[in-house]
């Protein structure tokens, strides 16, 4: 066993020396390689954000997109609802050349025609006196 003057034992010590750092502190030196890398991370930061915006916001991007399909959307009703007109104006023109009773009914509304043998009535508004 060795004497006991020769072990030695650490302890923390009171004062420090200025300017003299512990290594576990040091900053690590940053190669010259990194400077280019994060220039080139920066750099494709960059290129993504435009596309990203060019993407939701330029021609036809996603907003336009969205535009578009609105607007095909209202297209495809506003057809349906002429299509829709269409079909009863083709009925009510094979009605008009082909059903009497309906010639007869659009006579006596619009014309104001009637039967032989059918009495007319002319009623007219009456304002009530003021008193």
């Amino acid at each position: 066993m060795p004497p006991a003057a020769e072990i030695r034992i650490s302890q923390p010590q009171a004062k420090r020396t200025p300017g003299v750092e512990p290594l576990r502190r040091r900053r690590p030196l940053v190669p010259p390689q990194r400077s280019w890398r994060k220039g080139l991370n920066v750099l494709l930061l960059f290129v993504t954000v435009v596309l990203v915006v060019d993407a939701l916001v330029g021609e036809n991007g996603f907003m336009d997109t969205l535009r578009v399909r609105r607007h095909s959307r209202e297209l495809q009703q506003s057809v349906a609802r002429l299509k829709a007109e269409n079909g009863s104006l083709l009925e009510l023109s094979r009605r008009l050349r082909e059903d009497p009773l309906t010639i007869e009914a659009i006579a006596r509304r619009e014309l104001g025609l009637i039967r032989e043998g059918e009495v007319l009535f002319i009623l007219k508004d009456v304002k009530p006196s003021q008193q």
